[in-house]
């Protein structure tokens, strides 16, 4: 009887480990590019798949934008605007022209952002990055929503 109770309990403890495991809320770290120069993870779900695709697409009336995009933009944000574990996919609806205005994206350059919708962190301010560059930009990732039916 006792050796059938440490079993039962020695069993129980098992299954209790492998659903806590399984069911944990936190998602495993990844690996984030440090620098855009640096090689960029391959897509994990079929959103960043079209994502890339559209990117790697894009007319060249946007051209300016995605180039200030990828310089700026991408180690926190994605290659295509599809999120890192840095910072959040803009091509988003939390990110549609309703809700965040391209005077927001400005702003965000110009004075950094407390984080709100996510749980990324603060962003930083870029000083480097001037309105006119901040508005191509937005005019970038403005098409890739458009793309995909936001906006």
């Amino acid at each position: 009887m006792l050796k059938e109770h440490r079993f039962l309990t020695a069993a129980a403890a098992f299954l209790f480990c492998i659903v806590g495991a399984a069911c944990s809320s936190e998602p495993e770290p990844q690996a984030v590019p440090q620098s855009a120069s640096q090689a960029v993870e391959a897509p994990v779900d079929e959103i960043q798949v079209v994502l890339r695709e559209l990117a790697a697409t894009s007319p060249p009336e946007v051209a300016g934008g995605k180039a200030l995009f990828e310089q700026n933009c991408s180690p926190c944000h994605g290659p295509a605007a599809d999120g890192t574990t840095q910072g959040p996919p803009l091509v988003h609806i939390i990110y549609e022209p309703n809700h965040h205005g391209d005077a927001s994206f400005v702003l965000a350059a110009r004075n950094g952002v407390r984080a709100h919708h996510w749980r990324f962190g603060d962003m930083a301010p870029l000083p480097n990055v001037t309105e006119e560059m901040v508005l191509e930009i937005v005019g970038y990732i403005r098409w890739m929503q458009r793309q995909v039916g936001i906006g």
